[in-house]
């Protein structure tokens, strides 16, 4: 097997654009991750060049094509270790140890949950964080989302296709979403929004039965009937391996990289949702910058080209 010129740990945008340019770089490539990547997730992507609507998941499915259209290897992998052998990396995943002159960091990050003590118990039983894979279990049900801005936003338009009512509990007193999504919760009769508040409990047997939430303003707290919450705080960044091979984070758990996507650690790259980079704006588009970016430094390490 040898040694790669570039291992891209991640099959989501960043990791798939990523692994184009190497190709086109003709690089000797790895790519090493477990999909479908967190954009399957979303009904709907409107704001990605040439696709004017498409779901998250044939977007997903068309990147995959493109990458494996130019001989891209993708293994479907799961990352056990990232360590170094001098200036060789080793990646260890549950099926294999593969070396490395570059590897390119395009992790992502995992879904934030609420911290409540009751969240574990009710997991699959009413509460949810992905509402285009549980939204059908709802119909003409009562749910509520928590979380903020775009990706709440997203989750309750996707419910209120389906279920009777649905609530947004957001903390601050002006959901900070896209004008395009607001536009659309506006003209939605199912959706209200619940501001300046949180979800303090979750109530229920064996389902989801309500919640309790609790005003920031004024500590007033009060119980609702739902049958289901879905959670959208966003992502906790997956950037652990890389940060225990030594690759600097900033406090958030972010990789910190430098304009090029290089890390503290040389050669190894990082691009996507788990960097610091893009301003944590974190779309497809940004992404798939980062990722052909990083595929460009990693050529420039291994060639030593300036």
């Amino acid at each position: 097997m040898g040694v790669y010129d570039v291992i891209v740990l991640g099959a989501g945008p960043a990791g798939l654009s990523a692994a184009v340019y190497a190709t086109r770089y003709n690089l000797k490539l790895l790519v090493i991750g477990k999909g479908p990547a967190l954009m399957s997730e979303a009904p709907e992507v409107c704001n990605y060049l040439g696709y004017p609507s498409i779901s998250g998941t044939d977007m997903d499915n068309a990147f995959r094509e493109h990458v494996e259209k130019l001989g891209a290897e993708i293994r479907q992998e799961t990352l056990q270790s990232l360590d170094k052998d001098g200036d060789i990396f080793v990646v260890k995943t549950d099926q294999g140890e593969y070396r490395s002159k570059t590897v390119i960091y395009a992790m992502g990050g995992t879904k934030r949950k609420m911290g409540l003590p009751e969240e574990q118990k009710f997991m699959g039983r009413g509460v949810s964080y992905c509402a285009t894979c549980d939204a059908a279990f709802f119909r003409g049900k009562t749910v509520a989302v928590t979380g903020g801005s775009n990706s709440a936003a997203m989750a309750a338009l996707v419910l209120s296709d389906v279920a009777e009512k649905v609530y947004i509990v957001y903390r601050r007193d002006k959901m900070r979403a896209f004008p395009s999504f607001m536009k659309k919760i506006e003209q939605k009769e199912n959706i209200e929004i619940i501001h300046n508040s949180l979800i303090k409990e979750i109530k229920g047997d064996k389902l989801v039965e309500g919640m309790v939430i609790e005003n920031t303003e004024t500590g007033e707290k009060k119980e609702i009937e739902v049958n289901g919450i879905f959670v959208e705080f966003g992502q906790a960044p997956n950037s652990g391996p890389a940060r225990e091979l030594g690759a600097e984070t900033l406090e958030n758990g972010r990789i910190k990289v430098n304009e090029d996507m290089t890390t503290s650690v040389r050669g190894l790259l990082a691009a996507g949702d788990v960097t610091s980079g893009s301003d944590k704006f974190d779309q497809v588009v940004t992404a798939a910058a980062e990722g052909a970016i990083a595929a460009r430094s990693a050529y420039k390490i291994i060639t030593e080209v300036d």
